[in-house]
């Protein structure tokens, strides 16, 4: 990264460890060089991946050098453009799906093609979430399978920024969705994108999710957000031939898995994680551009921390103290 002689704040990582190691610091403007834009950053989002990388427990390859920014979700305006060509200009709003030099500070770098238009009709900290979730949410559907129109499709896990993402993109497509959520404003949040909502906090309600399938019979595909808790008992939910895609899991599951739960149903389970092929990360950018532009895409976000609050913002992505309720943002300026 090239700095300017301008200074900046920006949360800076000096050695790996717990959310205290996060310190608000003066650092060094960076410069967009050839193919690169650089951002005066409104909001950031939040995902346990930064969690990760801060801690020092992500894969060893993929570790940032110390010092760094964490953050790759952001919005906000084009401040400069590097030389070479972009879809951008000076003062565009636009949200970012990475950032070379790490979004939580009040400006960053990213690559011309991980900047994209956002309309005026999206707030800055709305945009904040929407990289990672939506892309997560996109794949999980569309490219690790391929869901169909009028299929029934669970999110195990509803009211969370991939939860709130994967219900619109699923709605837009056409399919009928369940989500269930812990808390009354997860749950009101899950009904306000058009899911049957449903509590997993009730006793039996894996029961009532059958019930609710058509004709009893189950779903076609769960989108689940906690595989060690949940995976067990999803495999009897699916309809023949469905599938669990596991999208988040903390360790070995609570729940015994039989095998011939999916040999009865000729059911899969699949797994993602990161961003895919090349050609994947165009399919997926241009299917969440897509739907932002004409409205079926919403953003929420969720609870908000300030800059120097990063460290309980990464304290609330893991526990979720203040409840599962939209995408958790960093507001770095108003």
């Amino acid at each position: 990264l090239t700095r300017t002689g301008e200074m900046m704040k920006a949360i800076s990582v000096a050695e790996f460890g717990g959310p205290e190691v996060m310190k608000i610091c003066e650092v060094a403007r960076p410069e967009p060089k050839e193919g690169e834009v650089l951002i005066k950053v409104y909001a950031a989002g939040v995902n346990p991946v930064d969690t990760y990388k801060r801690a020092g427990t992500y894969a060893k390859h993929l570790l940032p050098a110390l010092p760094f920014t964490p953050g790759a979700d952001g919005a906000g305006t084009v401040e400069a453009l590097g030389s070479g060509d972009s879809s951008v200009a000076v003062g565009d709003r636009v949200w970012l799906s990475g950032s070379l030099s790490g979004t939580y500070a009040e400006f960053c770098v990213s690559k011309s093609s991980d900047v994209h238009p956002l309309p005026a009709s999206i707030s800055f900290k709305d945009a904040g979430g929407i990289g990672t979730a939506y892309r997560t949410a996109y794949r999980s559907l569309f490219t690790r399978i391929q869901v169909k129109s009028q299929q029934v499709v669970l999110v195990h896990g509803a009211s969370g920024g991939v939860g709130v993402a994967a219900i619109q993109l699923a709605r837009a497509h056409g399919c009928t969705v369940i989500g269930t959520a812990g808390t009354e404003e997860g749950l009101a949040l899950v009904n306000a994108q058009g899911a049957e909502a449903i509590s997993h906090k009730k006793e039996g309600y894996m029961d009532e999710i059958k019930a609710k399938s058509p004709n009893g019979e189950g779903v076609d595909v769960i989108l689940e957000m906690a595989a060690h808790v949940n995976l067990g008992k999803d495999l009897p939910l699916l309809k023949r031939g469905g599938t669990v895609v596991v999208i988040g899991n903390k360790g070995m599951t609570e729940t015994p898995i039989n095998p011939r739960a999916l040999m009865l149903t000729e059911s899969s389970i699949v797994g993602v994680l990161g961003v895919g092929s090349p050609d994947e990360v165009k399919q997926v950018l241009a299917g969440i551009n897509s739907g932002i532009a004409n409205g079926s895409l919403k953003p929420v976000a969720g609870p908000t921390f300030s800059l120097a609050e990063a460290p309980a913002s990464h304290v609330e992505v893991i526990e979720h103290k203040l409840g599962s309720k939209g995408k958790i943002v960093l507001t770095v300026r108003e």
